[in-house]
């Protein structure tokens, strides 16, 4: 096609009326026909009959060229008009119907952004066909002096290619019609319609041939075959879905123009002293106003249906189809108006091991059917709703205390047999709370009591639910209470380390110690870590507090080997809680106290709970990228988790701290000792180091080392402090009776 735009931009250069001239002209236009069947049958575009009724009207303009040459060579001239015009005028209709269902693909159904379309077309064919009429059509048609036929003829050409065009519109301004082969076709088209008009315009067209005129001609000729060769006219998938009509700027502003041509129109015939033409400005003017008006009032009515469905959007979740939080709190504040009411809050436990363990697409089905669960087990009257995330709510109308009790109840039960999703078989486990809600209730505070029954049910394990009570709020704000006073500790330094020895045995030397937070308040005294820790978990402190305690043990171990050298502890153990294990920035911390402390990497013990790093995700990685940089990994409160021995396979450890409660009853007789002994021997397989928790007698210690332990802490061997003696001696030392 290249070729072809460059053989047409060199026409003008071949000498007038030549043979050459001839050839060039009408074997490009032949070529051009036969382009466009062969990228027919290359691209086979939806509506292959449009396109072979579009190349029709193609080899119809060209005949009408042939016979154009063919008389001038054989008579001598060109007669005006001749069977030539009549050809070209038979063409027209053909590309016309061939250009408006080129872009229409298989289907038949028109929507209203075709109709904004074709509106718009109406209104650039009045307006330009008003500028026609008045400079060119009606000027052409009143010259009494040129018979009726030419001036027909003549003012039929442009008036042709206006329709042409006006269809190009259509075409263009159709859903998903701006692809380059449409574009290549409205080139086509203009290039037609601007060879039409300099050919009106010229005075001698009579005798014209060749030149530049030809030129445009063939522009177009080239143009419509590019378009059938461009893969763009098979429409795709892809382009199907991106079909778009708006109304935008460009729109308006090409609508603004058309209207203002009538304006332009008087304004330039009333500078040249023209007679005006009052009938065809009328009429134009009056035809542009009601399109126009027509356009608009489509475009009104598209904006008020969009907004409807924006507004059903907003007040739907997109995932489950249920209401979301905002629906449902409008909902809450029109039920609690108009009588008693049932609101419970559901949320599920545990959602983030399904995302982590399966994918965020086997979670988001899980939700969906947990959704249509939930909606099975409600009357028809109930409204339930996802509040975001893996919580849900039930708003239970006109329903009494008994009645949301029997309503908890089919929520559980319809939760209890597995999920099956993805080809996996979930068990979903549920925590609920509820609360009444009467006439002269607050909404939020109605919610809010919910959310606070449901956060204690939580303390009670999964499938849980619980009833708001006032004494809730209590409990709920001695949390938040002790939480505000976190902060303060924090800010003020009320906190405090202290380090258990962790011996060998059986001499009892310190080689380990584990570094523990302590909280001493100005007022309350002693705060437990049992008190304080779940309440740091639950409002995010556990991060900073933890970072400091991180900060605070390395930095207190260098101290110690420059204090005591060869007697200081090899190494310090810090807990690290699975909130710590899952913030983003958590490695990178850990990275930077090690460097700002000139700590030994191989120095630090990074103790973790096997629920911290169960549900696996970001808290395993973490785990991993930590051991990358050469701290060790303990596994604490070993063999009590949910599955302790899969751990050991998931991430890498090199410390299992073995929990007390297999310690407690170690010398006694019978299968006590059975686990000690099972734990011992699959920490030396696996060559890992075992540390046994919770020691508080001398037999116990003894027992231990009878089965294999090497290392083990607890009050019998020293209670935390901050400053452990590291300066006993064996003989010193607490030995192994």
């Amino acid at each position: 096609m290249t070729i072809g735009a460059l053989i047409s931009l060199g026409y003008p250069l071949l000498p007038s009326e030549s043979v050459a001239s001839t050839v060039v002209y009408n074997g490009l236009g032949v070529v051009s026909f036969l382009v466009i069947l062969v990228g027919v049958r290359r691209n086979r575009p939806p509506r292959v009959g449009a396109w072979l009724l579009f190349a029709a009207g193609v080899i119809m303009f060209v005949s009408a060229d042939i016979v154009y040459e063919v008389s001038g060579l054989v008579l001598g001239t060109h007669p005006y008009p001749y069977w030539d015009d009549l050809l070209y005028f038979l063409a027209y209709p053909m590309l016309w119907l061939g250009l408006l269902r080129t872009g229409r693909g298989r289907g038949r159904a028109r929507g209203p952004r075709d109709l904004a379309g074709a509106i718009d077309a109406a209104v650039i064919a009045v307006a330009v066909g008003l500028v026609y009429w008045v400079f060119i059509i009606e000027p052409g048609l009143g010259d009494l002096s040129t018979p009726l036929s030419e001036r027909l003829v003549t003012v039929g050409y442009p008036t042709f290619d206006v329709l042409m065009c006006t269809v190009t519109t259509i075409m263009l301004t159709r859903t998903g019609g701006r692809t380059p082969s449409a574009l290549l076709l409205a080139a086509g088209c203009g290039f037609t319609l601007a060879g039409d008009v300099i050919w009106t315009l010229t005075e001698s067209f009579a005798s014209y041939s060749g030149g530049l005129i030809n030129a445009i001609f063939l522009l177009g000729y080239v143009s419509w075959a590019a378009a059938a060769l461009h893969p763009s006219m098979r429409p795709t998938a892809i382009a199907a879905a991106n079909r778009v009509n708006q109304f935008g700027r460009g729109r308006l502003g090409l609508l603004a123009a058309c209207t203002l041509l009538v304006p332009a129109v008087l304004f330039i015939q009333g500078i040249r002293h023209d007679e005006i033409n009052w009938l065809s400005v009328g009429v134009g003017a009056i035809a542009l106003f009601l399109l126009v008006l027509a356009r608009l009032a489509g475009f009104v009515g598209q904006v008020q249906d969009q907004a409807g469905r924006l507004e059903r959007l907003a007040m739907r979740d997109d995932l489950t189809g249920l209401a979301n939080r905002r629906r449902f709190e409008e909902a809450v504040t029109e039920v609690v108006a108009a009588g008693p009411a049932q609101v419970c809050l559901l949320d599920l436990n545990d959602f983030k091991v399904v995302n982590d363990l399966h994918g965020h697409h086997v979670g988001d089905r899980l939700l969906a059917a947990v959704a249509e669960r939930l909606t099975g087990a409600l009357r028809e009257a109930d409204l339930v709703a996802r509040m975001g995330g893996d919580e849900f709510a039930v708003l239970a109308p006109d329903a009494t205390t008994e009645d949301g009790d029997a309503i908890v109840r089919r929520l559980i039960d319809a939760l209890r047999e597995p999920i099956v999703v993805g080809g996996h078989e979930l068990l979903v486990a549920a925590t609920l709370g509820i609360a009444d809600a009467t006439a002269d209730a607050d909404p939020v505070e109605v919610l809010r009591r919910a959310d606070v029954a449901m956060y204690a049910a939580k303390e009670g394990g999964s499938r849980q639910h619980r009833r708001y009570c006032p004494e809730l709020d209590d409990r709920a704000g001695e949390a938040a209470r002790l939480g505000v006073e976190m902060r303060m500790g924090l800010d003020t330094g009320q906190f405090r380390m202290v380090y258990q020895p962790i011996v060998a045995l059986p001499e009892g030397r310190t080689l380990y110690v584990e570094s523990l937070v302590r909280w001493q308040h100005p007022e309350r005294g002693f705060v437990s870590p049992a008190d304080f820790i779940p309440v740091a978990e639950q409002n995010g402190l556990i991060v900073e507090l933890g970072e400091w305690i991180l900060r605070t043990a390395c930095a207190q171990f260098m101290r110690w080997r420059e204090e005591h050298g060869a007697n200081a502890p090899e190494r310090i153990s810090v807990n690290v809680s699975a909130r710590q294990l899952n913030e983003p920035g958590f490695v990178t911390v850990v990275a930077d106290v090690l460097e700002r402390t000139g700590m030994p990497a191989s120095s630090l013990i990074v103790e973790v709970t096997e629920t911290a790093v169960f549900g696996g995700g970001t808290a395993v990685q973490a785990v991993k990228d930590i051991h990358a940089l050469g701290v060790r990994i303990a596994l604490d409160d070993f063999g009590t988790g949910h599955s302790s021995l899969g751990l050991l396979q998931t991430i890498p450890v090199d410390v299992l701290k073995v929990d007390k409660s297999f310690v407690d009853n170690l010398t006694m007789a019978g299968r006590h000792a059975v686990i000690a002994t099972a734990l011992i021997q699959v920490s030396n397989g696996l060559g890992l180091t075992a540390v046994a928790e919770g020691v508080e007698t001398a037999e116990q210690a003894a027992e231990l080392h009878r089965l294999g332990y090497q290392l083990a802490q607890g009050y019998h061997f020293g209670r935390p402090v901050a400053e452990p003696d590291f300066t006993l001696t064996e003989d010193q030392a607490v030995p192994v009776r």
